[in-house]
């Protein structure tokens, strides 16, 4: 825990659970674990881990690995990256939400096959036929 008359500068690791009730400005990575900001916590930071709990204010971009969620005390200004997001009624959040940054990439190799697929087609019926040996 990081108490509420405590300032810390800089990066923050670890591999336990943090509850923040005072003030951060860096960097928080704790992946495998949660990071909860109290309504008296401050963060100036960037926070990565596991599941990323907001009920105070903070400024940064935020990536739950699992999940973030911003209760109805919580004020966040930066951009989340998580595949499950809540926002409480009552919450303030001015940023942008990625819920799926792996599904983009995933998504248009479809379409490049289908493009492909699509392109050969044309080919083997422009030139009357397929011949394998230029294939």
């Amino acid at each position: 825990m990081i108490g509420p008359s405590i300032t810390i500068k800089g990066e923050v690791t670890g591999e336990e659970d943090l509850l923040i009730l005072g003030k951060v400005e860096g960097s928080i990575n704790l992946n495998g674990n949660q990071v909860s900001v109290g309504e008296s916590g401050e963060l100036n930071a960037d926070i990565q881990a596991k599941v990323v709990i907001i009920d105070g204010t903070v400024t940064g971009d935020v990536t739950g690995l699992e999940k973030v969620i911003i209760s109805k005390s919580g004020n966040m200004r930066g951009n989340i990256i998580a595949p499950r997001v809540m926002l409480e009624d009552g919450a303030i959040f001015k940023g942008s939400i990625d819920m799926d940054p792996a599904g983009a990439s995933v998504s248009k190799a479809p379409l490049a096959a289908h493009q492909t697929a699509h392109s050969l087609a044309a080919h083997i019926k422009a030139s009357g036929g397929l011949d394998l040996k230029s294939v």
